[in-house]
């Protein structure tokens, strides 16, 4: 757990970039979310790891009201600055397995975006149910790079500077292309806490020039984590190779497979 948790916290120092380099989500994935959770606009929502607020913002829009959980001092204090205006919102600084569900009202719906997978799994499933009201939802999805038949192969094409400086692919690691990202169907009937109602998949794509895309990597954990070196050689090849592309673009594909998952009724967690 100890670099699980380490590359977890490598996002506070990213807290200044993330709002703005990190992609929207489709407005259908909230859309298909709110109908499977059955959310009516003034329920209460909490979400896991809210970061800047990058998911937080369409739902508060919507009416919800909405208590926001985020680990890194940094990241909360930005979350908090681009909330502000809204009155329904409450950011706690905490890991999420810290929060402690007697102090808390029951929610309707706690989320995930692109945190779920940082958490505690012997814990994560367990909180959650212990924050949920009797038929209370969870919902969660990740946004995760998918390669379509015909995409760029910027990002193909790249992967020998990966190589190069030892920060290639693992062996087994594969590029999935829409439609094509694993589900967690089996994990979330596993935990005996929570029933399955929906499972689906969204895809999309974000053109990025040079200075666009070079942000976007500075808030992923592992760009993060890289010696400078590396990350000298790694963007320095990027801004040269989109320099010789007539716009100056790449077109990345994203992926996210929205899971949401109703409460058991049961006298106690296990």
């Amino acid at each position: 757990m100890t670099d699980q948790c380490g590359l977890r916290m490598t996002f506070d120092s990213a807290a200044d970039l993330y709002q703005q380099a990190r992609p929207e989500y489709p407005e259908h994935l909230y859309e298909a979310m709110i109908a499977a959770a059955g959310l009516s606009a003034d329920n209460r929502l909490l979400e896991i790891g809210s970061a800047s607020g990058k998911a937080t913002l369409p739902l508060v829009r919507r009416g919800f009201r909405i208590t926001c959980v985020e680990p890194g001092p940094a990241l909360a204090a930005a979350a908090r600055r681009n909330l502000a205006r809204f009155p329904d919102v409450e950011v706690v600084q905490s890991m999420f397995e810290d929060i402690d569900p007697s102090a808390h009202e029951r929610f309707d719906l706690v989320f995930a975006a692109t945190a779920w997978h940082w958490l505690d799994p012997a814990v994560r499933y367990r909180r959650t149910w212990e924050l949920l009201r009797p038929g209370g939802h969870l919902a969660f999805w990740s946004a995760t790079h998918v390669f379509p038949e015909g995409g760029d192969s910027f990002f193909v094409d790249l992967q020998e500077i990966y190589d190069e400086i030892g920060e290639g692919l693992p062996d087994g690691v594969t590029c999935p292309r829409p439609g094509e990202l694993p589900d967690q169907r089996e994990d979330i009937e596993a935990s005996g806490l929570f029933e399955p109602v929906l499972v689906r998949h969204f895809d999309w794509e974000v053109a990025y020039d040079a200075d666009g895309y070079t942000r976007l990597l500075d808030t992923f954990s592992g760009h993060i984590a890289m010696e400078p070196w590396k990350r000298r050689r790694l963007y320095s090849e990027i801004r040269r190779r989109m320099d010789e592309r007539a716009d100056g673009l790449l077109r990345r594909g994203w992926g996210a497979v929205l899971h949401v998952a109703r409460r058991r009724d049961l006298p106690d967690a296990p």
